[in-house]
């Protein structure tokens, strides 16, 4: 999720809020609290949703660079496990 998506969304989420919070006040009547309840629970609803929606995100980048760690380290153990070992030459023993 991009940072001016991130914006936006929360930005949608306390714009919701505020609108509720307008309709209480300005809004008589049962009208105004039944459109402030709504959109107050929708703006805070939606904020609730979208802070998890950020930890899934991070978990998974966090998963997805775990993973990508485990792979390059397979892939060096493979790497020098192919290599041939270097061996040194003795020399041969004298009998006696």
């Amino acid at each position: 999720m991009s940072r001016a998506a991130r914006i936006v969304a929360f930005g949608s989420a306390a714009a919701l809020v505020a609108a509720g919070a307008m309709c209480a006040i300005l809004v008589g009547g049962l009208t105004g609290e039944v459109l402030a309840i709504i959109l107050v629970s929708l703006g805070l609803g939606g904020a609730v949703l979208l802070v998890f929606l950020e930890v899934g995100l991070s978990e998974d980048h966090e998963r997805a660079l775990e993973e990508a760690r485990r792979r390059r380290q397979e892939e060096e153990r493979r790497r020098r496990e192919a290599q041939p070992r270097i061996r040194l030459r003795r020399r041969p023993r004298r009998p006696g």
